[in-house]
């Protein structure tokens, strides 16, 4: 089983602040500096990482890669988190090369224009101004080749395989009539909605390395990378695309090892490690709900979050600055957009907007949520991170969702895709020569 990206899979959170609240860490973005070279050796980011066929990985795109991935998923960028993810990430490097590589030779390649709408996408999804995403990367030290080469390899692979399966794939009124049918008959049963990541093994040499991965994995998401967007840097299922979101479901309808994983689970619960017969899950179930739409995961918030980092060792001075300054910004704020606009000025790394679940929030953060009024700014909360100000934007229920012919054609779509494009990417692996030399 191998990595398949048929959607392509946008970076969706490089806004650090995009952190869900009761879980924030703030992200460390120092630089990696490489150390210097001895006299007459290569500098270390200038050495090969890998080789695919004829194309070369230098450890500078690894090491930029990683960087990327660290931002996006809120993951801390640490010498010990570098080692953890490396192996994975050069891994998905690899994949791209073959893709780009195989793509080029069928005569497919992605327009400016689609990547100009992909980079747009990003920064509407994390309420960045029209082309600010070059000087956002700029700031943080990455480079913007690493962003476009991703962005292109999922491009061009979307359409590879969509263009290889139109040959075989086709879903008929027959196979619509018969899913709409078993969705009928299952209308009054109870479902759970459930996010997946999944780590491919592809021999038993590899167990060790990526069960210690999806550790360390769960072990971030404990404390503050959001599940969505490790999901969509990690996860070797075509649901990386969605952040892992498989939808509502039926219990009975996951592998036996998975569903008894998600019975012990409450809403907002993320499982250990899982294995599988082809490698390791991480499951996290978003809500349940009860056969007449009841969710047990209680109201959606839409919440604005500005938070001023402080160091794990701030003095009381410091952190006394910190409250004075949420403490003004809570008195400037009007309205939800004013406070974004302030937060993204004063607080850029820690500010952030979006839709949050309540089982998605600590029991003492949703309790202070629960009491604000739409439009009421907090006081000023001490967190473990920092000095933050929240304010409920809406509050709403979800109510049952209407399942239409066309939802449930690209559903039954998305999964033989899904499997075109994991056999297509193991044979292309089967087929190249690669020499990993780090």
């Amino acid at each position: 089983m191998v990595r398949s990206r048929w959607v392509c899979p946008l970076v969706a959170a490089f806004v650090a602040g995009a952190t869900p609240i009761g879980y924030a860490a703030p992200l460390q973005e120092a630089a990696m500096r490489a150390p210097a070279a001895a006299p007459g050796e290569q500098f270390p980011e200038m050495r090969i990482a890998a080789v695919v066929n004829n194309e070369v990985i230098s450890v500078y795109d690894l090491v930029s890669r990683m960087r990327m991935i660290m931002l996006s998923s809120n993951i801390p960028d640490t010498p010990e988190n570098r080692k953890k993810l490396a192996p994975q990430v050069l891994r998905q490097l690899i994949d791209e090369h073959l893709e780009l590589e195989e793509a080029k030779q069928q005569g497919i390649a992605a327009t400016d224009a689609e990547i100009k709408h992909a980079i747009a996408q990003i920064e509407k999804q994390n309420n960045m101004p029209p082309d600010t995403l070059n000087d956002f990367l700029k700031a943080r030290g990455i480079d913007r080749t690493t962003l476009i080469d991703q962005i292109t390899a999922s491009i061009e692979w979307a359409k590879l395989v969509r263009r290889e399966a139109a040959e075989t794939v086709a879903i008929t009124d027959d196979e619509v009539d018969r899913a709409m049918k078993r969705l009928k008959e299952h209308a009054n049963e109870p479902e759970e909605r459930v996010a997946e990541i999944f780590l491919s093994v592809d021999n038993p040499a590899q167990d060790a390395r990526v069960r210690q991965l999806a550790e360390k994995l769960r072990q971030e998401m404990y404390q503050g990378a959001r599940f969505s967007a490790v999901a969509q840097q990690f996860s070797q299922s075509a649901t990386a695309a969605v952040g892992g979101d498989l939808g509502w479901i039926r219990p009975d309808e996951l592998p036996p090892a998975l569903r008894q994983a998600a019975e012990q689970l409450k809403p907002g619960g993320l499982s250990p490690p899982i294995r599988s017969a082809g490698g390791y899950y991480l499951i996290l179930v978003l809500d349940r709900r009860t056969g007449n739409g009841t969710s047990e995961a209680g109201p959606i918030f839409d919440i604005v979050q500005v938070v001023f980092p402080l160091p794990p060792q701030a003095s009381a001075a410091a952190r006394q600055q910190a409250i004075e300054e949420a403490g003004r910004v809570r008195t400037e704020a009007t309205d939800c957009p004013s406070l974004l606009k302030i937060g993204k000025e004063k607080a850029p790394q820690l500010s952030s907007e979006g839709e949050l679940r309540a089982s998605q929030i600590s029991p003492l953060m949703r309790k202070l949520v629960e009491g604000l009024k739409i439009g009421e700014p907090s006081q000023p909360i001490l967190q473990r991170n920092g000095v933050g100000v929240i304010m409920l934007c809406s509050r709403k229920d979800e109510g049952p969702i209407t399942i239409t012919r066309q939802m449930v054609a690209d559903s039954l779509l998305a999964q033989q895709l899904d499997l075109v494009a994991r056999q297509y990417l193991e044979d292309l692996r089967r087929r190249a020569y690669v020499d990993v030399r780090v």
